[in-house]
């Protein structure tokens, strides 16, 4: 393929923009040089600026259930726009949102509309220091929740030591009071709580982890997270930014049959444009501004573009058959993936839920940061780039997930297959 315009722009960018992107992955420093800069998307393909033709598994890091520029989407932003693109005001639309997200989320009475997935998480963990009075924060190694202060954090040196920052600017402070356990590990939990049995304020969890790979929940460890959090008075928030709408129509959480207190959701609730909620029940919620002394604020909160695209998507959502349909895309995928691996002799772990799924180039299980971590990343930089090379655009990042959408047909499935056999011949000779 030729990458001249690509590469071209990325010199450029690189001169204006910090690494010459605005989100780190987008650079693709662990899987090449340069990033491919894409010029439009329509169905299940990316189109860059180089005329090149992809068949995207990225779909916007998940909301693209649908697929890019879904007919009913496009139209709905475009009516929306004709009457205006932000007014700072209440809206007809941000009370349809909220009365469809209300009924289709179990946990969810009331919600609050914002404008990204790090402001929703930032949100309901101000929402549940308040309600319970208290300040530590339980977190996962490897879940990523938004690039808030207190989120950005590594486990310390010991099992009951306090976080410490993973990025310069984070004051030791602040991630003092973020305490960092191990994913699918409720005795990890449970130590955390008895060394600080009446500081905690929340514990926050991926129901399903995205953020090192795709990482589903042991059996158990969700409703052992609930019953923990209920016996010593912590909230349990589910960040269902990613799993929220694309696991099912009621999130992870109606998939596990277990109630948490706040639930974040994100992008997909904007059919792809830029927004994010958080809501729970109706005591804790109504300790949020103007009703409450918990102070959250935005003025693109419950913008009008996004809440057309959102209720257009919620409604094609709510379609027979959507979840099965996509969740079967996803399973031969992983399905032929498998086969692929094995007949190049490459040994993988191939986590696949819903609709998501990720390749790890590990021998071991993968069901915790540990083990996703012990992952060969120069194998994966020989795979991705071969897929790429051959018109399929992964996530740049081993430790990212899938995402199959509704507009993937069954051709684009199996080209999907037919060039991993190529890469993974191509891993083999390493």
């Amino acid at each position: 393929m030729d990458f001249n315009k690509s590469q071209q722009l990325f010199k450029e960018a690189v001169e204006l923009i910090p690494g010459g992107v605005n989100s780190p992955v987008r650079a693709f420093k662990a899987v090449g040089d340069f990033p491919v800069f894409i010029d439009k998307g329509e169905g299940s393909k990316l189109y860059d600026v180089d005329g090149n033709e992809y068949i995207d598994y990225i779909c916007s890091w998940g909301p693209l259930l649908l697929g890019h520029q879904p007919e009913t989407i496009t139209k709905a932003v475009q009516e929306a726009l004709l009457k205006g693109s932000t007014y700072g005001a209440p809206t007809a639309l941000e009370v349809e949102i909220a009365k469809m997200i209300v009924d289709a989320v179990p946990s969810i009475e009331m919600v609050r509309m914002v404008n990204s997935g790090t402001e929703a998480t930032m949100s309901a963990i101000r929402l549940a220091r308040g309600y319970t009075k208290r300040n530590k924060l339980i977190k996962f190694e490897g879940c990523y929740h938004g690039h808030a202060d207190y989120l950005l954090i590594k486990a310390g040196s010991g099992a009951l030591t306090f976080g410490v920052p993973s990025s310069p600017g984070v004051p030791e402070s602040i991630a003092s009071e973020t305490l960092t356990a191990s994913y699918n590990d409720l005795d990890s939990v449970k130590r955390l709580f008895t060394q600080y049995p009446d500081q905690i304020a929340a514990v926050i969890v991926e129901p399903i982890a995205g953020n090192m790979g795709l990482v589903p929940p042991a059996e158990g460890f969700l409703q052992g997270l609930r019953e923990i959090t209920k016996e010593y008075g912590a909230l349990l928030i589910f960040d269902e930014v990613i799993s929220g709408f694309r696991a099912s129509y009621g999130g992870a959480q109606k998939v596990f049959n277990i109630m948490p207190d706040l639930t974040c959701l994100g992008k997909i609730i904007g059919g792809g444009l830029p927004v994010g909620a958080y809501g729970g029940r109706k005591e804790i919620m109504e300790q949020v501004a103007p009703v409450g002394p918990v102070y959250q604020a935005g003025t693109l909160s419950g913008n009008p573009l996004a809440m057309a695209a959102g209720i257009a998507m919620l409604k094609e959502l709510g379609k027979p058959g959507v979840y099965e349909t996509v969740e079967t895309k996803a399973k031969t995928l992983a399905k032929g993936l498998q086969e692929a691996a094995d007949k190049a002799g490459v040994k993988v772990a191939i986590n696949q839920s819903a609709s998501l799924l990720t390749v790890f180039f590990t021998e071991d299980v993968v069901c915790s940061y540990t083990a996703a971590m012990g992952s060969d990343t120069a194998k994966f930089k020989v795979f991705f780039q071969s897929m790429l090379n051959q018109g399929i655009y992964l996530p740049p990042s081993q430790f990212e997930c899938w995402f199959v959408s509704l507009a993937h047909s069954d051709e684009d499935i199996q080209k999907t297959i037919a060039a991993a056999k190529n890469a993974f011949a191509a891993v083999a000779t390493m």
